[in-house]
Formats: C-alpha cells, structure tokens, sequence
C-alpha cells in the first residue's frame, strides 16, 4: 500500500504524523522494525479507539509479515482494554507457524506500557475445491433504501458530525422484520466503502473486518432501544466488545455493496453475543463473524 497523506500534529500526541481520514489512512500503519507497526485511530466512543479500526490495523500489521500469495481465512481477537485516541497503538508481530499451505500470526497492540488488544489470524493459499452455500434470504435492494446517514444527521446532527466512519463506509438499512422472533433481535445493513479500493484482497478484507464492528455490538440491544443513528435520546446501555471473530469464506470487494446481516439470539449476564452473515449483492456467502459485547444500564450523566 502506498505511503498515506498525513495531517498535522495533533495538540498533546507523541507522534509527528497522523494520517488522514481516508480508508487508505485508518489502515495505515508506520513500520518501525521487521515486525513493529504503529497506527492511529479515531475514536468509537469519545476518546475511546474504534475496536473495528484496532482490529483492521493488527490484520495489516499481520499481513505485512506474510507472502503475497496467502489470503487470510479467519482472524480471533480480544479487547482488553480501551485504547486511546491521543495516542498512538504499537502493534508487534509474532511468526508462530510458516507451514506449506498455512500461515499463523499473532498481534498484541500496546498502548502506554499495557495490552489493549491482541489478534490471531491463520493465512492459507487459495484451492479450488468442490463449492457449497446456503441462498441468501430475500431483502431489499441497497439501492432502493434510504440513506442512513441522511437520517442520522436531521435527527442528531452532532453525533453524525463527531462520527468518523461515515466519511470511508457507505450504509443502507433494510427494514426490521414484520413478525420478530420471540429473544431474537435482528437488523440487515447493506454496506461499502465510499471510495473505489485498490485491487488487493488484503485490503479489502482488513475493510470488512473495520465495518464488522461498526454495528454488530448495538444488535445485542436492539430490544431495548432504537439503533444509534436512529435515536434521539442517549443510549439506555453501555456497550463495548469483548472478543471478535470473522471467518472470510469467498473473494469479494468491500467496494462493492456487503449485505451484514445481523441477529442476536441471547443477552444476559451484563453480555450479549451476536452473530453476522455477510453477502455480497450477488448472493455470495462471503463471511461470518461472531461477537461478544458488555451489555450494561448506562450511567446516568453526573450533573
């Protein structure tokens, strides 16, 4: 990937450089040594790294270390602490196997001395093998729904402002299913990057597993209040990710429209766990991922 434009110093950083808000720029990451990255990222909640970009940024890291030829099949991750945006993330790469087919990488992201975030990701080299997938249920054309973010912002103008990711992914909503099932919460997004991606297929999974936590937490709580960009109250509960796995089955193009179709099938115990399949708009199965996220009351606000 080609060196990113990069903006002025931020007030009270310890980097010289940050770069620029372009998908380009919240995948980029500065090699420090053969298996030493640093990246920024932008905030999910105020002040707190986005775990998606984290999670996008140590599949580089660990991407930079491996052949052109071996794609990644899967990556587990855990979030242990919460990252800052003042400051830059330090990810080290660990080589733990170099096999014929497979490969296997582990991240760890330090922040301030301690471990916020680790990753491992298995990497294997394309076979053509007999092929077998279930149908995608119908939905909506992405084309025919309205823009999310055209709404978001008349309803909440400022939380749309201060909301990075709508700059670098593109999203429709399908509409709630007409006769929910009984515990189970559901939501449909269609969604893609909103610029053109360079033909890399590292790329452009490093983009889907950034859009694979943009939402998948809020449909643990989607039977208790209304999606984020939907709401005009503060939200009822605090969420954040525990652990994160996806499991890329087909090539696809995250510029192209994904359909990330979202349930939730149990909450309880302060957490909540949900799953997604994720289509392209010609009906391929081209990934699932997997979540658990702290389901809690949100604090009232001190006065």
């Amino acid at each position: 990937m080609s060196a990113m434009p990069v903006a002025p110093e931020a007030p009270g950083s310890d980097t010289e450089q940050r770069p620029l808000g372009d998908f380009g720029g919240f995948l980029h990451l500065e090699q420090l040594d053969r298996d030493l990255f640093r990246g920024w990222c932008h905030d999910g909640i105020p002040l707190r790294a986005f775990g998606g970009q984290v999670a996008a940024q140590a599949l580089t890291a660990a991407s930079r270390t491996v052949p052109e030829d071996r794609l990644v099949h899967s990556l587990h991750s855990y979030f242990l602490r919460a990252g800052s945006t003042a400051h830059p993330l330090i990810y080290t790469v660990e080589r733990v196997r170099d096999g014929a087919s497979y490969l296997s990488r582990r991240v760890t992201a330090v922040q301030g001395g301690e471990i916020v975030f680790t990753l491992s990701a298995s990497f294997k080299k394309p076979e053509e093998t007999e092929d077998r997938q279930v149908a995608m249920a119908e939905v909506a054309d992405p084309q025919s729904l309205p823009d999310v973010y055209e709404i978001w912002e008349r309803i909440n103008p400022e939380d749309y402002r201060q909301a990075e990711f709508c700059r670098v992914v593109e999203m429709r909503m399908a509409p709630p299913p007409a006769e929910p099932v009984p515990g189970l919460t559901e939501q449909k997004l269609w969604m893609r990057s909103a610029e053109r991606l360079p033909d890399d297929p590292m790329l452009h999974a490093c983009a889907l597993a950034y859009a694979s936590d943009l939402f998948l937490a809020p449909a643990t709580a989607l039977a208790t209040e209304r999606p984020r960009m939907l709401r005009e109250e503060p939200p009822s509960v605090f969420l954040t990710s525990l652990d994160h796995a996806v499991w890329f089955h087909r090539p696809f193009r995250a510029d192209e429209w994904m359909l990330f179709s979202q349930r939730s099938p149990t909450a309880g115990d302060g957490r909540g766990l949900a799953f997604a399949e994720v289509w392209s708009l010609d009906g391929r199965l081209i990934a699932h991922v997997v979540q658990e996220t702290v389901v809690r009351p949100a604090r009232a606000p001190s006065s």
